[in-house]
């Protein structure tokens, strides 16, 4: 009888599971995860502003080439700290759903390539508390770039992917921007 009962649990319990698994969870305007029985798959659409300017700057520069002449045009040797809020539009003033936070800095020296290591934490939605990691090259002169996704915490937890980000407004002189990010995330 006892066993008739733990195999009744165990299925009800999988049943539960599976219906679980077909959830879809919504964030605003900004993020949509889609659960399978396997994996879930999130997509996100949000703003990366980059401020290098002014009296609070979210991205400062940690160390610099010996020879600045000789790197003057990709900043070849360095490295800025960042901590750069993640809107919902390119709207500065729009709604802040994270942070990225971490270090990128200027790894190529025939073209504007950096070498992003940075933890993209939502604040917003069923995706607060959950961050995932981004670790690539962005050459950051192309239109769309492909960054991979290597890790998460939280609803990412496990993750990977790939992130595409364009730029929606530069100031070159002082490398202030807004990058738009298309990210999908397998969890």
């Amino acid at each position: 009888m006892s066993k008739q009962i733990v195999l009744m649990i165990l299925m009800v319990t999988i049943s539960v599971m599976r219906g679980i698994q077909c959830m879809q969870l919504k964030a605003g305007n900004w993020g949509v995860s889609v659960k399978s029985e396997k994996e879930t798959v999130t997509n996100l659409q949000f703003y990366f502003h980059d401020t290098l300017s002014g009296q609070n700057p979210s991205a400062i520069q940690v160390a610099q080439p010996l020879d600045k002449n000789k790197s003057t045009l990709t900043m070849f040797g360095s490295i800025m700290m960042a901590d750069d809020p993640l809107t919902e539009t390119s709207d500065p003033k729009s709604k802040l759903v994270g942070r990225a936070q971490g270090l990128y800095g200027s790894s190529c020296q025939q073209e504007l390539g950096l070498l992003m290591a940075l933890s993209f934490s939502f604040t917003d939605g069923s995706y607060n508390g959950s961050s995932f990691a981004l670790m690539g090259k962005n050459s950051a002169m192309s239109p769309v770039r492909e960054m991979p996704i290597v890790g998460g915490t939280g609803l990412f937890r496990m993750a990977r992917g790939f992130a595409l980000a364009h730029t929606v407004w530069l100031n070159p002189t002082t490398g202030d921007a807004i990058v738009g990010y298309n990210v999908t995330l397998v969890h």
